[in-house]
């Protein structure tokens, strides 16, 4: 048995020998145009024999060789697998990630992938570049890549279906696992430095979500529907002809929860926030530039638009009430100066085309969402429906809302004594839930949620007197100015009548001479 071994080994070493040998002399001695025939035919052959086929995606690509965004979507989707499936795997830290550390299936591993039924198989490899060469773009020696084998009869399904579906569940990965960015817009002049941008950004934050938004649960769910609806709509809004966003106007007072409402929406789409300051914008022009610049999946916010520039109702009646004092013309001066002291000259009509105009859909998945605490001084241009088609009113807290905010401050959900009694002052006093929550919040650890109740009912009896206060005031004034109104009437009639004799007694002069 031990020679039969030692015999085998023998002519095993004798084989790869002449092989060597073979090689050897074929490297050296075969003339190189007969070398690439017998390549190619033999790459022929091996291609019939071979039921097998590879297709290769490069980590860097192009002259430059820079990143291939294909190959990190790729491997996004097969790092959700590797895991489970490789033994031998890398990890890589990454940026903007919920999940900065990422595990990869490392060089020289296999994944076996199924779709449809049908087998293929991911593999890592890399090369190392033995020649060096000049390059104004100098790359690493190590080139990676990844190799997707599959089957020959497979070919149609795999690079047509495959392919794009791989494609699509390792961008939605990326979008589930990024980190959210919030970004404000840099003032127009500052764009023309080394390396500067338009926009500035730092990582969003805000923990506001739906469950612990104070609003009614009817309302919250309408517009938690509306939300899913738009994302679902890609096919829908291509069907009707319509760029792929919705405009959505925040109304109601200070304190009501508007910018709480926004965050809810960015952390519940997943989008990231874009925060247009209209007043560091210096025309028309720079507005679409700055349009160009926001990403797919994101909510533009332009917050208190009453405030930012005269996009108001009342625009006109300032302007006519301006020419009248010139004699019905304006004056082309005062006109010219106004102008050249605006640090903005954004108009109306820009941002009108910002809105749903041709630049519009230079973008896809997009939120637009205006914010404002007096809705009737808006243009009724700017907020009619296909610009914001949703107006959402932010009002003062209900009772839902009140026992959405003690679940969340003071982890309760029911009181029997003291609920009853907020339910009652909350339907007769407004109150914005920034109060209600600011009187929840325990001020120290000795406060317990029966303190915290109490305190609320005490702010709200106040503000019921001092709203009953203000209505008595009201109502005063009221009847003093009807009665100072009366009283003008009255001797304003009494003038009148006055007049009237006189001018009888001047005609009778006139007509006889004498006074009777």
């Amino acid at each position: 048995m031990a020679m039969g071994i030692g015999e085998l080994w023998s002519q095993m070493g004798s084989i790869m020998a002449s092989i060597m040998f073979v090689y050897a002399m074929y490297d050296r001695f075969f003339p190189p145009h007969l070398r690439r025939y017998a390549l190619k035919y033999t790459t022929k052959f091996t291609n019939l024999m071979y039921p097998y086929i590879q297709i290769t995606f490069h980590e860097l690509s192009g002259e430059r060789l820079k990143h291939n965004e294909t190959y990190k979507v790729i491997q996004t989707y097969l790092s959700a697998n590797s895991s489970q499936r490789v033994r031998k795997l890398k990890a890589e830290v990454v940026k903007d990630s919920q999940t900065p550390l990422v595990l990869s299936m490392d060089d020289n591993q296999e994944i076996v992938d199924e779709f449809n039924g049908v087998k293929v198989w991911w593999a890592a490899n890399h090369t190392t570049s033995k020649s060096q060469s000049f390059s104004y773009y100098p790359a690493s020696d190590e080139k990676r890549f990844l190799t997707l084998t599959f089957h020959k009869r497979h070919r149609d399904l795999i690079t047509t279906s495959y392919i794009q579906h791989v494609l699509e569940q390792g961008k939605d990965i990326t979008l589930k696992n990024r980190q959210l960015k919030i970004y404000t817009n840099n003032p127009s002049n500052n764009w023309g430095g080394y390396k500067s941008t338009k926009w500035s950004h730092t990582t969003f934050e805000h923990p506001a979500r739906f469950e612990t938004l104070a609003m009614e649960p009817e309302k919250k769910e309408e517009i938690i529907n509306d939300l899913v609806k738009f994302k679902n709509g890609k096919e829908y809004y291509a069907k009707v002809g319509k760029a792929w966003k919705r405009g959505y106007l925040l109304f109601g007072p200070p304190g009501t929860g508007k910018s709480t409402m926004i965050s809810a929406i960015a952390n519940f789409m997943n989008y990231d926030v874009y925060d247009l300051e209209l007043t560091t914008v210096k025309d028309n022009n720079d507005l679409k530039r700055l349009l160009i610049e926001t990403s797919s999946k994101s909510i533009i916010v332009i917050e208190d638009i009453d405030c930012s520039l005269e996009l108001t109702g009342q625009r006109k009646k300032k302007k006519e009430k301006d020419n009248d004092e010139n004699g019905g013309k304006p004056d082309p001066i005062k006109e010219a100066e106004k102008e050249d002291k605006k640090e903005s000259k954004v108009t109306l009509s820009g941002l009108l085309n910002f809105i749903d105009g041709i630049w519009s859909a230079c973008g896809a998945e997009r939120i637009i969402i205006f914010t404002t605490n007096f809705v009737d001084k808006l243009d009724p241009a700017l907020i009619r429906r296909g610009r914001m088609d949703k107006h959402i009113e932010m009002s003062y807290c209900g009772y839902q809302a009140f026992k959405i905010l003690a679940r969340n401050y003071l982890d309760i959900e029911y009181h029997d004594d003291l609920f009853p009694i907020i339910e009652k002052l909350l339907g007769e006093t407004n109150m914005t839930p920034a109060d209600v929550a600011e009187n929840l919040m325990p001020n120290s650890i000795t406060e317990d949620f029966e303190t915290c109740l109490k305190n609320l009912i005490h702010s709200l009896e106040i503000a019921k007197k001092a709203a009953k206060d203000e209505e008595e005031k009201k109502k005063a004034e009221d009847e003093e100015a009807q009665l100072k109104v009366e009283k003008d009437k009255q001797e304003l009639t009494q003038e009148e009548l006055n007049v009237k004799a006189n001018g009888i007694l001047e005609k009778r002069v006139k007509e006889n001479g004498v006074i009777h």
